[in-house]
């Protein structure tokens, strides 16, 4: 496993120059209506917005003080220029009732979505809040942001549909699509194992993960109902209150295979019928890509979604797909709505336009651009795009590539009054069947931490079952 991980280090350094990683989108040969525009705006190499501790080689621990250096600033310490609100989500006793101050990122103290994980030490340990109050929570960098124009779709489409509809007419119209045997597949060579995030290029680095985005500008995407509960989800988790599907071995969503912490190694099984493309953590995050076929879509004029199966969601979506070349166009639907860790939920509506582009170095594929544009008409104002990059690490026949780990999650941890509880074998407690269409995760939030709060009339059940 060493020599595996040395090999993808010095496979990765090599790549560092190769202009596809530079530009994080390929040079596609063509100017296409909807696929292959460069990003306004990449994340790779820019400051993060933090709070987070600097664990960079050779820093050592401020003495006497935190363990490493902060990437922020503490409660006394905040730049004059950023002039702190008198009430904001660290000393509220009510977040429902600041929805006035909930687009001033200093209502967060200008925290990056994913720095309020780290508030209270859920994925940096130490907490970046060292103290034992909630408003003693540190500030991050107010002056940095991604731009929302750098977020939103590049392209004219309002609904999946159109957008994959176009490009197959755009395919035809190069004399695809492609149909292949295994004996002139040309995308064979993709078969492999690809990187986890987090590697030393961080090529899957995008502006989902979190780390670059002031928490207003990921609402300014969103409809009011979601918009509040992201704004929800903030705020538990600074006061430590955070529940997450894979704490509890509860099922996984869709976007979660975009989430840093939610996947290891991508094994991508490529045949011209069929692709699949396996990752996870906690979970099995499987797509699989059907080539060639169409989406039932009776129900979409009452109100459903295309689908390939029964009318039922399923928890990664049903895919259909088809070969432009060696590049892989594909739609995603039938997804079924859920959340993912400090981004934003999303709905049952929730569609995909996905692409999957070659990246070649001297004609040897070295990696695959992964192109996502999302459509959701109930949790997104407009469409969002993330872009990252898979570079391969190895051939599932190199003799030091280790099988896939099929996972296996096993309950250990349970929702005891609010708050994550491991218990050992033979320990007893009263346990409630949690709805899982329901949003279970607000129900123990409202239930044990909410009182004495007026949420408005504005949430709409949207997981109930029969939606």
């Amino acid at each position: 496993m060493k020599s595996q991980s040395l090999k993808a280090l010095a496979l990765i350094a090599s790549l560092l120059t190769v202009p596809a990683l530079a530009q994080e989108i390929p040079d596609i040969g063509f100017k296409s209506v909807g696929r292959g525009q460069p990003l306004a705006f990449n994340v790779q190499g820019k400051p993060e917005v933090g709070p987070n501790w600097i664990r960079t080689p050779g820093a050592q621990p401020a003495e006497g003080k935190q363990p490493f250096p902060l990437n922020g600033f503490t409660v006394d310490a905040v730049p004059k220029a950023y002039k702190p609100l008198p009430r904001d989500i660290f000393n509220s006793p009510d977040f429902y009732a600041d929805k006035a101050l909930w687009m001033d990122p200093r209502y967060y103290r200008c925290n990056s979505p994913q720095a309020t994980e780290y508030q209270r030490g859920i994925l940096q340990r130490p907490s970046v809040n060292t103290s034992d109050k909630d408003a003693d929570g540190p500030w991050g960098h107010c002056e940095i942001d991604v731009p929302r124009a750098a977020i939103v779709s590049p392209y004219a489409f309002k609904t999946a549909q159109a957008h994959y509809e176009a490009l197959l007419k755009e395919t035809q119209g190069r004399g695809g699509p492609n149909a292949y045997t295994f004996k002139d597949f040309a995308a064979a060579d993709w078969n492999g194992v690809y990187e986890r995030p987090n590697r030393a290029a961080a090529t899957q680095m995008n502006w989902y993960w979190g780390r670059h985005t002031q928490i207003p500008t990921v609402l300014s995407l969103l409809t009011p109902v979601y918009q509040q509960r992201m704004v929800q989800e903030a705020y538990h988790q600074m006061r430590g209150n955070a529940v997450w599907p894979s704490t509890f071995c509860w099922p996984e969503g869709f976007m979660r295979r975009w989430y840093p912490a939610a996947v290891w190694e991508h094994y991508v099984i490529a045949t011209p019928n069929l692709v699949e493309v396996r990752a996870g953590v906690a979970r099995n995050f499987i797509q699989d890509i059907n080539i060639g076929r169409s989406f039932n879509m009776e129900d979409v004029a009452k109100g459903g979604v295309p689908r390939l199966g029964a009318a039922v969601p399923r928890w990664y979506g049903e895919t259909v797909g088809f070969w432009d070349k060696d590049s892989l166009i594909i739609w995603t639907s039938n997804v079924q709505g859920w959340k993912s860790h400090s981004e934003f939920e999303f709905s049952s509506k929730l569609q995909s336009v996905e692409i999957y582009t070659g990246i070649r170095k001297d004609g040897k594929l070295v990696g695959l651009n992964h192109e996502a544009i999302l459509y959701d008409p109930e949790a997104l104002v407009e469409p969002v795009r993330i872009v990252r990059n898979f570079m391969k690490i190895n051939n599932f026949t190199d003799a030091d590539q280790t099988p896939y780990p099929f996972i296996e999650c096993v309950q250990t941890i349970f929702s005891v009054d609010g708050h994550n509880a491991p218990l050992a074998p033979g320990k007893t407690i009263q346990y409630e069947m949690p709805d899982m269409y329901g949003r279970p995760w607000a129900t123990i939030w409202e239930r044990n931490f909410e009182k004495g709060m007026k949420k408005p009339d504005v949430e709409e059940d949207l997981f109930k079952i029969g939606n």
